[in-house]
């Protein structure tokens, strides 16, 4: 079983109902039983650009994933991701942290 971690932007087209995209998440679901990590980050991410409108419906979906710890290695792999790709691929922070966290655990970064 491969356990998948969710970037941001799978998260939000989750909330805005695209299909493609919530057809993948239910089957990545089954495979994985229900095992989806994220992040403080994503919460972080998605809670900022949530109205309150959105409030109920983003925390289940948010309640319905399992959540990684950051710690003192997922800093420095991310701060190496920034060193090396700054340049190439302009990684932002958060991105760095989530696929610092996804190579931490040994999971499958989904974005």
């Amino acid at each position: 079983m491969e356990l998948i971690i969710f970037d941001t932007d799978i998260i939000i087209w989750i909330l805005r109902g695209k299909e493609t995209i919530v057809t993948d998440a239910k089957r990545l679901s089954e495979e994985t039983s229900g095992k989806i990590y994220i992040t403080p980050i994503q919460v972080a991410e998605v809670y900022s650009g949530m109205t309150d409108k959105e409030e109920r419906k983003t925390r289940k979906l948010i309640e319905s994933f399992y959540f990684l710890d950051i710690n003192k290695r997922i800093g420095e792999l991310a701060g190496i991701y920034i060193n090396k790709y700054r340049k190439s691929h302009q990684i932002e922070l958060a991105d760095a942290i989530i696929g610092a966290s996804a190579k931490n655990y040994n999971l499958n970064y989904t974005h």
